[in-house]
């Protein structure tokens, strides 16, 4: 009679494990699963037709009086600086305001970038498809350029305090133009514009946005082009800062 191999003291049989193997498997699938909704993110269009029909930026002849490539040549070139944000608003999150000073924001949603990222690319879009500069570049681009346009974003929130059900939106832009040559500041304005959400779904609030955004672009876009004008009018066309070194 052949003896059976002998087991040790350490040794657990294969057969052992296995229900609590199932077990631990059990408990694994559980935790993989997540009943929180995905993030979602937005993003913002820039407005078509920003500029009104005027003379070009840089141009010291009237309104009409140049034929267009004629006045496309003698359009200056600007930078776009990386905008800052006031308190609360250097985020990708979708603000809101609500009563007592509260500042809160979406849950489950973000814009696609930082606000003042945001508002970078809209502005750089919306001044090229003005159509009153040469070229327009943002805060990144190793190019040089004739002006300088510094953004201040003062207000970009979905604004609960007025009483409605649903908020208003409030877009409100600080801006600078110089010219690069000698920092020399040629005109502060500001742009702001607002639209009221026409219910309180977020879908809804960031149309709103759209809306708000659009509108003090096209005026930062109208003021920015007339405020070059009026330097051009009123003295020599700037030299950009790296060619003027170059000399």
């Amino acid at each position: 009679m052949s003896r059976q191999p002998s087991r040790s003291a350490g040794t657990v049989p294969l057969a052992a494990p296995l229900p609590f193997l199932l077990l631990c498997l059990a408990g694994c699938g559980n935790f993989f699963q997540s009943n929180a909704k995905p993030e979602q993110t937005y993003i913002l269009r820039p407005p078509t037709a920003a500029s009104a029909p005027a003379a070009t930026a840089g141009s010291s002849a009237p309104p009409g009086g140049d034929k267009p490539a004629t006045a496309a040549a003698r359009a200056p070139s600007l930078r776009v600086g990386r905008p800052m944000a006031a308190p609360g608003l250097e985020t990708a999150h979708i603000m809101l305001v609500q009563s007592n000073h509260r500042m809160n924001f979406y849950t489950g949603s973000r814009w696609a970038a930082s606000v003042p990222d945001l508002i970078e690319s809209l502005t750089v879009e919306t001044l090229r498809g003005s159509g009153d500069w040469s070229a327009v570049q943002d805060s990144t681009s190793p190019f040089p350029s004739e002006y300088l346009l510094t953004i201040n974003v003062q207000r970009f929130e979905a604004d609960y305090t007025g009483g409605g059900a649903a908020p208003v939106v409030y877009v409100v832009l600080h801006s600078t133009l110089g010219r690069r040559e000698g920092r020399d500041v040629i005109a502060t304005f500001t742009a702001s514009g607002e639209a009221p959400a026409t219910e309180n779904r977020l879908g809804a609030v960031v149309t709103a946005f759209e809306t708000a955004t659009g509108s003090a672009l096209t005026s930062l876009a109208q003021q920015t082009a007339r405020a070059a004008h009026a330097a051009a009018q009123n003295g020599a066309k700037p030299v950009p800062s790296m060619s003027r070194s170059s000399q």
